[in-house]
């Protein structure tokens, strides 16, 4: 019931506020590039999934007490006379979700959304975002100098078959973090790099050999849910040289995923990783626990793990020398030059992404405002003082130069990274996939849990969308 009225407060808001947040509905205009690109009194909405006192307080704050009053600043200058507001939502991931493709729907909502990267081919396949070449025009976009700043591999997450449909507002990265107390005792270098996965498990079989030591942490199973897939199946499928869906097809129990399987199975079919930990409620956060007590050895995980859980004094997990005990490496491909593009190492990005609402009434003006929202000087302080990697390169020299860990995510990791398929079908995947690695941590061999999954995937998605298995 609370659903319901939720959705129809929701499609009451969008009709109402439609013709107020400098939207129109009229069809004739949408996609004119040019439309109103003179007009000296413009008025804009941005609108993300941020509250004053709630749900990503900061962001809120970061638009409504710097974005909007330099933004407006920097138009009088130029003599427009911008009024921007702050459509500021604070819900669940869900439910935003559900209002934002209601918003694109009826012709209403923001000019400027942010919006989860994963989501963008969804709405970009349903016609309710648009490449910024149509809205805009190609050479406005292909001017703008923050594309320079920002690495290909990052820029992907904004885009959707090979066009530009927003900017990237901040991404992350997969490494494998080891504790370096651990490795010392086991006879292994503090400056751990294993460039394939016979390394990662030749270091997980010496830290076998420590009493009370989990030697590696690699998520699996159902309960992890998409950590099992993010920080698990992507990144090694990556490793193999596939990614989950290519060429418009998801892959199938292919030889690339029985490998993915089969290296779960050498880790959890000998003892080097724990099985049980997989299927415990809380399992990830217990993982979390283990590593800072230095019971875990190798665990694979994004640079939140490094700033949000073992950080020493506001972590989940506190690690109070964590900066002398964590080491880092990247994931190796299964063997050198066998991931993805011939790459030697691998990783896995997630992140959001700001677009231009293509039924805005000003789409010149909310370009501007979108290329405002990502310069250097907006993006540096949105970090409000913290170190955390963002989207550009400019920024992330400058913010992380104390934090070598970040710096080393943004320096080697990003420019190899790839990301989430955008697409309504991946969640159904990303569980079949899940399904599949706790088959094996159970007891199954790689072949009967491809075999499910590959059921599983064509019953989810259909057999002509499904290639190899």
């Amino acid at each position: 019931m609370r659903r319901k009225i939720f959705l129809a407060a929701a499609v009451s808001a969008t009709l109402a506020l439609s013709g107020c947040l400098g939207q129109q509905q009229d069809s004739d205009t949408e996609g004119n590039a040019n439309q109103n690109a003179d007009a000296k009194d413009v008025t804009l909405t941005i609108t993300s999934n941020s509250v004053a006192g709630g749900k990503n307080a900061l962001g809120a704050a970061w638009i409504t007490d710097w974005v909007i009053p330099k933004f407006t600043e920097a138009q009088k200058a130029k003599g427009v006379n911008a009024t921007v507001k702050f459509d500021g939502i604070g819900s669940d991931d869900k439910d935003y979700k559900t209002k934002i493709a209601l918003d694109f729907n009826t012709g209403g909502g923001g000019d400027v959304v942010e919006i989860d990267g994963i989501w963008l081919g969804e709405f970009a396949q349903a016609g309710q975002v648009k490449p910024l070449d149509e809205l805009v025009g190609a050479d406005k976009v292909d001017s703008w100098d923050g594309w320079g700043q920002i690495p290909d591999a990052v820029e992907a997450l904004g885009r959707f078959e090979d066009k530009r449909y927003g900017v990237p507002v901040g991404t992350d990265g997969r490494v494998l973090f080891f504790n370096k107390k651990l490795f010392a005792q086991a006879g292994l270098p503090d400056n751990w790099q294993p460039k394939s996965w016979d390394d990662i498990v030749a270091a997980a079989e010496k830290l076998k050999t420590l009493s009370g030591v989990v030697p590696i942490q690699l998520n699996a199973g159902t309960v992890m849910t998409e950590a099992t897939t993010m920080q698990g199946v992507l990144p090694l499928l990556a490793g193999t040289g596939k990614t989950v869906y290519q060429d418009g097809k998801w892959l199938g129990a292919s030889q690339n995923v029985k490998d993915v399987l089969g290296l779960y199975q050498r880790i959890y079919g000998s003892g080097l990783g724990d099985p049980l930990l997989q299927q415990e409620a809380k399992g990830r956060d217990r993982s979390f626990a283990l590593f800072a007590e230095n019971k875990i050895g190798i665990l694979l995980e994004s640079d939140y793990f490094w700033r949000s859980v073992v950080e020493p004094n506001k972590g989940v997990a506190k690690m109070a020398d964590r900066n002398t005990a964590v080491g880092w490496a990247m994931v190796p491909a299964r063997t050198a030059g066998s991931g993805v593009g011939g790459q030697d190492f691998v990783s896995m990005s997630g992140g959001a992404v700001r677009v231009v609402n293509p039924h805005t009434k000003y789409p010149q003006q909310a370009w501007e405002l979108l290329q405002f929202m990502n310069s250097f000087e907006a993006t540096k302080a949105r970090l409000a003082g913290t170190a955390q990697i963002t989207q550009r390169d400019d920024v992330n020299k400058e913010v992380l130069s104390g934090d070598p860990m970040l710096s080393f995510v943004a320096a080697k990791v990003l420019p190899i990274t790839r990301f989430r398929p955008g697409l309504a079908d991946y969640p159904k995947v990303s569980a079949a996939l899940q399904q599949a690695t706790a088959d094996v941590i159970t007891g199954k061999s790689p072949d009967e849990a491809a075999a499910t999954y590959q059921d599983a995937l064509v019953k989810a998605v259909g057999q002509d969308k499904v290639a190899g298995g």
